[in-house]
């Protein structure tokens, strides 16, 4: 997923797409620990999907606060 579809999204699809990240995130760390993973690619991909999908969250956050003062 490109930066420019996670800007696209809503605050409440934000939150859905990490939560959804981070459950697929540690279902692959699990898979690598019992040995059935195949695709290690997955896991970088995946841990840096949560980090722009977090960091495009961050900066609404960040630009609605500044907004209210």
């Amino acid at each position: 997923m490109k930066y420019t579809e996670i800007s696209a999204l809503s605050m409440a699809e934000l939150h859905t797409k990490i939560n959804d990240a981070r459950e697929e995130y540690r279902n692959l760390r699990f898979q690598h620990a019992t040995g059935e993973l195949t695709d290690f690619t997955r896991i970088r991909q995946t841990r840096r999907l949560i980090a722009r999908l977090t960091t495009a969250l961050t900066e609404r956050e960040r630009i609605a606060k500044e907004g209210e003062q």
